[in-house]
């Protein structure tokens, strides 16, 4: 069919963030000048980044880490909502999903500092109590009963792809697909009214392919795995998704695990959760609170998936690719 001048115009928007770049593609209406947009896109995600990052020493995260023990420290709205979003699933999850391993994350290499063998022997050998137990939180007010360090990674790109989502719809975009790394988020349809299709990666370190297709209507999609984002220590090549009951990368995991949810931030911040507690106790959690996941699971013959919930193997599951 033949396009007129009437017909919405794609756009396809993005700029770094977090050491990666955000994307969002919507439509819109000819003549529709996408720049202020654009700018308003990369200002919600800078605040983002400078609320939360590890790697800026003057984030609002970083400030709080360095705040004193026991004194009830300012922190901005949005930190505040990720971080009881953070110790509402560290809690759900039993503490598979902890906020409160930057000490760990930072020692085995997975922070602006390569690893250090004196810092991963600290980590593994501190005394560890989860987030949820130690961490008070009133408005925007926290204070740390015990000695914590924050690490948000694990959330705060969901949340960013969720700023993404927030701003479109402030500007009238109320359809549109937005990402940052994999992390992604659709809302409504596109205009001939199919829904939005992203892919499950899958878990290749060697090379991108897609595992499955999801066609998504407002509907949030994050994946957490084994095959990415790694580091090498004394000649091993290690995960950087962190054991809390250890202070070090997971020993043995699922290659992935992908969750649906409304949000981003929760999607991302569960995909961790259940790829810590891997395939088994993972999934029976997941099940028992309505989530939906898909594990991917290396075995000999192949890539064994396992899903949970009423989408993956429903009506978002569209499409797998063929074994490699």
């Amino acid at each position: 069919m033949s396009k007129t001048s009437s017909d919405p115009v794609r756009h396809a928007l993005s700029g770094p963030t977090m050491g990666t770049r955000w994307q969002a593609a919507f439509h819109a209406a000819p003549g529709f000048d996408p720049d202020p947009l654009r700018a308003a896109l990369q200002a919600a995600v800078d605040e983002v980044d400078a609320q939360m990052s590890t790697w800026k020493p003057d984030s609002a995260l970083m400030r709080l880490n360095r705040a004193p023990l026991g004194e009830w420290f300012a922190i901005p709205a949005r930190l505040a909502e990720v971080l009881r979003l953070g110790l509402e699933i560290g809690r759900a999850s039993g503490g598979a999903f902890d906020i409160g391993m930057g000490d760990a994350v930072r020692a085995w290499g997975f922070g602006p500092d390569a690893a250090e063998a004196g810092a991963i022997r600290a980590a593994m050998a501190a005394p560890r109590r989860p987030a949820h137990e130690v961490l008070d939180i009133d408005g925007q007010l926290v204070r740390k009963r015990a000695p914590i360090v924050l690490d948000l990674n694990a959330i705060a790109k969901g949340y960013g792809v969720d700023r993404l989502t927030e701003t479109l719809r402030d500007h009238g975009i109320t359809a549109a697909l937005t990402g940052i790394d994999g992390e992604m988020r659709a809302s409504g349809l596109r205009p001939d009214g199919s829904p939005w299709t992203v892919a499950v990666e899958a878990p290749d370190p060697e090379r991108r392919a897609a595992h499955s297709i999801l066609a998504l209507e407002d509907c949030a999609v994050a994946t957490s795995g084994d095959y990415r984002h790694r580091v090498a220590v004394r000649g091993r090549s290690l995960s950087h998704t962190m054991d809390p009951g250890h202070g070090a990368p997971l020993r043995a995991s699922a290659a992935s695990v992908t969750v649906l949810a409304r949000s981003c931030a929760k999607a991302d911040s569960w995909a961790t959760a259940l790829m810590v507690l891997g395939p088994r106790a993972g999934g029976n959690l997941a099940a028992r609170l309505g989530l939906d996941a898909l594990f991917l699971m290396r075995e000999a013959e192949g890539i064994r998936p396992r899903a949970v919930g009423a989408l993956f193997g429903g009506d978002a599951m569209v499409g797998a690719a063929a074994p490699s």
